[in-house]
């Protein structure tokens, strides 16, 4: 408690404090969105199994539409990176320096689960465990790693696209909405190919506005100079365009899923006309633009509140180990199933029931207690890469999902070698080294979200997407040590 107060003392006084309170009660909400919608039955052979209730509860579908939090993320994300991209540039850095400050803060946390189920997943195949038993197991754990792989693919493409930004401002991402639409028309007419392209754009496109919003932040808006023509570099922060973002949006929501072809849940669910989330469509960036019309609205009022010192450390003990809490809450979820159906006392009413709906708080209290376990022991993992890596990023980087705030870490010591660009004839070994790194850990993930949860795996992971994701993350650790920054 007393670092907690004294991080919050010290914070500067102009952090947009809002932006790290928006990443943990999205956090927040996913893990409790994720824990309430659960049902649990047992399959044909008499194993625990799993599945989202939303089927069998469609009063539910409007709901959807704010806890879909991915555009939160993602918009969050844009504000972070333009912000420590930004820094970094300053003190000399280059962009393979910065994307490897990323990497750490992505991809420490993420090792420790894919190494602890990598190993329980040896463990129990040699127990005797069936290799499609164990797989469905690890499957369920990693589900979470769908956003990490989208991610990953955003990130180094920030120092292109806050290129393109500086150059066109708001035009990007309303380019970016206009080619979401066309994929959504292609796969509208029987071309399903024709959206895979929205898995990259969609997120690209709020990650965009999340620029906009620094850049409104800092007064870097001129448009004049920008050759951005008309097209402002800054979001309007105003309350007017606020209102006009949220009542649009929704309208525009509201018609896509009614007149329109969408569903209405904003979450993916067997036997919808098209798929909102998993490729973003159009109507899940009307969503998301109601969504930052309401965000801003209450901006202000939540800045103030944020400038007390008990709700400051409050939002910096939860981002400490944000990372932490996204990634294994649905390994709290199996922990306990599998412990309450040892103890022969696993309550499986059928989803939407009277007594299903009265299992919801005591389910989520039981997860509480197990997750926070979890991140008791994983959670000085991330809490140590947050602090080593957090001077680097500037006094207002927000982290994206990962890593705790940068604020309040005037303790520790920034180091300028660690900004210093290699020797010229390793600048670029080091840049596509880097890249394909991301790629590795990229594909790793995409390719285990991709393989059936009831694969036979010996590891419960892939092994091509556990050797590639190994690999990836070693190439980049060994990067960060230094190796290629020497002449």
């Amino acid at each position: 408690m007393r670092r907690l107060a004294r991080l919050a003392a010290r914070t500067p006084a102009d952090r947009e404090r809002y932006l790290d309170l928006l990443r943990a009660l999205a956090i927040i909400m996913v893990v409790l969105g994720h824990w309430a919608v659960a049902t649990i039955g047992y399959d044909e052979h008499g194993q625990p199994d799993g599945h989202s209730a939303l089927p069998a509860i469609p009063w539910a579908y409007p709901l959807t539409w704010a806890v879909q939090v991915m555009p939160v993320f993602f918009l969050v994300g844009g504000y972070a990176n333009a912000a420590s991209l930004t820094a970094h540039r300053s003190r000399g850095g280059d962009a393979t320096g910065w994307l490897l400050g990323r990497s750490a803060r992505l991809l420490r946390p993420t090792s420790a689960l894919v190494l602890a189920l990598a190993g329980s997943a040896l463990v129990a195949r040699l127990v005797g465990a069936e290799p499609s038993m164990v797989r469905t197991v690890v499957w369920f754990a990693t589900v979470p790693l769908w956003f990490l792989a989208a991610y990953l693919v955003v990130v180094p493409l920030t120092p292109l696209m806050y290129a393109l930004h500086r150059r066109f401002g708001l035009a990007v991402p309303v380019v970016l909405a206009l080619l979401v639409a066309a994929g959504d028309l292609g796969r509208a007419t029987g071309h399903e190919t024709a959206a895979l392209p929205n898995y990259l754009l969609g997120w690209l496109a709020v990650h965009q506005v999340g620029f906009a919003w620094y850049d409104a932040r800092r007064g870097h808006c001129d448009p004049a100079g920008s050759g951005a023509g008309r097209w402002t570099r800054c979001l309007p922060m105003s309350r007017r365009a606020a209102l006009v973002l949220a009542v649009a949006g929704l309208g525009v929501a509201v018609l896509l899923t009614s007149v329109g072809p969408y569903p209405v849940s904003m979450i993916n669910l067997p036997g919808q006309r098209l798929d909102n989330a998993a490729p973003p469509s159009v109507a899940l960036l009307a969503v998301a633009t109601a969504q930052l019309g309401l965000i801003l609205l209450l901006r202000e009022r939540a800045e103030r509140w944020l400038h007390r010192s008990r709700p400051w450390q409050a939002v910096i003990a939860v981002n400490s180990v944000v990372l932490t809490v996204f990634l294994w809450h649905l390994s709290a979820v199996i922990l306990l199933v599998g412990a309450l159906d040892r103890l022969g006392v696993l309550p499986t009413p059928p989803a939407g029931s009277a007594a299903w709906l009265a299992w919801r708080l005591p389910w989520v209290l039981l997860l509480t207690v197990v997750l926070a376990a979890l991140v008791a022991v994983f959670g000085p993992i991330e809490a140590r890469t947050g602090r080593s890596t957090a001077s680097r990023d500037g006094p207002d980087a927000p982290q994206p999902t990962p890593g705790s705030p940068d604020a309040g870490r005037p303790e520790i010591q920034h180091h300028p070698q660690e900004d210093r660009q290699p020797p010229g004839r390793w600048a670029a070994v080091r840049g596509v080294l880097a890249v394909a790194g991301f790629a590795a850990v990229g594909y790793a993930l995409v390719t285990n979200s991709a393989t059936a949860k009831t694969a036979p795996e010996p590891l419960g992971l892939p092994a091509a997407a556990l050797v590639a994701y190994l690999a990836g993350a070693g190439v980049l650790r060994l990067l960060r040590s230094g190796w290629g920054s020497r002449g």
